[in-house]
């Protein structure tokens, strides 16, 4: 892992106002209780609120993580789940705490072809436009179980409760 520009602080300072934008993969994890990664974006989300982050959903992630938890369920034959996915969704992530980014899609879309370009395709363009916010929003860090954030120079990827403490 790559050192990073900025101090994560440990749990025994002061409280600390970190910005930390949330992924789809753990956005997922919080939402489904039978999801492989729901064990570690629990503890994840846990530590994270334990240092006083702030945590950030943007519209884009919420609108990933409902297709791909529902479109899972669907294959399952789990379909009577949904309106309680829907539910813990709305309880976790209502709509008033949700970053819009989207109607900026037009001024980021070249620059995230040039992100998905240079990390030569790792990156999809759902991905180039979440850094890209949270480049563009002094956003330090995200909350993520893909590792194809890697990539983003700016960004430090939190994927265990471990990576939020130095």
């Amino acid at each position: 892992m790559r050192a990073t520009p900025w101090p994560i602080p440990r749990l025994f300072t002061t409280r600390y106002n970190l910005k930390v934008a949330v992924d789809s993969s753990v956005l997922v994890g919080l939402i489904n209780p039978r999801d492989l990664w729901r064990d570690q974006a629990l503890a994840l989300r846990e530590a994270l609120l334990a240092i006083g982050a702030e945590l950030l959903y943007f519209d884009c992630v919420a609108a990933e993580a409902v297709s791909a938890a529902v479109r899972r369920l669907h294959e399952k034959g789990r379909l009577p789940e949904v309106e309680s996915l829907l539910h813990r969704l709305n309880t976790q992530v209502p709509a008033g705490v949700i970053t819009w980014i989207l109607p900026d899609v037009p001024d980021p879309y070249p620059a995230a072809l040039d992100l998905i370009r240079s990390s030569s395709g790792a990156l999809n363009f759902n991905d180039a436009l979440i850094a890209l916010a949270c480049r563009e929003r002094g956003i330090p860090a995200i909350a993520s179980f893909d590792p194809d954030f890697e990539q983003v120079p700016w960004l430090r990827r939190l994927a265990r409760p471990e990576d939020v403490i130095p």
